[in-house]
């Protein structure tokens, strides 16, 4: 989309005279889309700004990181869900960003999560090969990149408690050989984030429903990513 068909929007948005094009020269700008829940990056020239400086992408004129509030879909429910696996597995429907832990007779325990941005999402089947509580957290390499001061937790790792992006609890998700993926299903700082696109690729939910998973998941559990 370009700047033109931008500003058409802006201005049907009220925001006429207060926007402005960024300019080719700019970096790539990430910014919240509120109609796919999503964050999506944009090139420069397809981004406009408005006089305080918030980014703004033509589809909804939504601020740079604006977690909208998560609708009541996402809340913790028993559901009817009818899938051939047993008992005890978990289904992740990333697409539709619920958690599903299978029960008995054609039911499910359905949750809400946060899934992998544009780019990280995966799917496939793993098993829980791991648990914590209070997990430490080891910033990714192009996190880093963005943001120098992380670097004091690359050796040893953030420990857990306040402040801790993995919230209250990890599950640890390897392969067929053991082998650690480092993905993980985890609890969040960021509750509004359920629902949406913003992960490296870790599953992320609410601390509450990660503590009930964490206690109900035995080591070897089975977990269908879709």
């Amino acid at each position: 989309m370009n700047v033109m068909k931008h500003a058409i929007v802006a201005i049907a948005l009220g925001l006429a005279g207060a926007l402005w094009s960024v300019g080719a020269s700019a970096a790539p700008v990430t910014i919240y889309d509120p109609s796919s829940r999503s964050f999506i990056t944009y090139d420069p020239d397809e981004v406009l700004r408005d006089a305080h400086g918030g980014a703004y992408s033509g589809g909804g004129a939504a601020p740079l990181i604006s977690y909208p509030e998560p609708g009541p879909e996402f809340d913790r429910q028993v559901v009817s869900y009818e899938t051939d696996e047993a008992p005890g597995t978990i289904v992740i429907d990333t697409d539709r960003k619920f958690l599903y832990y299978v029960l008995e007779d054609g039911q499910a325990l359905r949750m809400g999560v946060g899934v992998g941005r544009e780019g990280c999402g995966w799917t496939g089947t793993v098993w829980v090969g791991g648990k914590q509580v209070q997990p430490k957290w080891f910033p990714p390499a192009e996190m880093i990149e963005r943001q120098p001061e992380l670097a004091q937790y690359q050796p040893n790792g953030m420990p857990g408690g306040d402040g801790n992006p993995l919230g209250e609890r990890a599950i640890y998700l390897h392969d067929e050989n053991g082998n650690d993926t480092l993905y993980r299903i985890h609890g969040t700082i960021e509750p509004n984030s359920i629902g949406l696109n913003v992960s490296s690729g870790c599953i992320r939910m609410l601390n509450e429903n990660v503590i009930e998973l964490y206690d109900m998941v035995p080591l070897g559990a089975k977990v269908v990513v879709i």
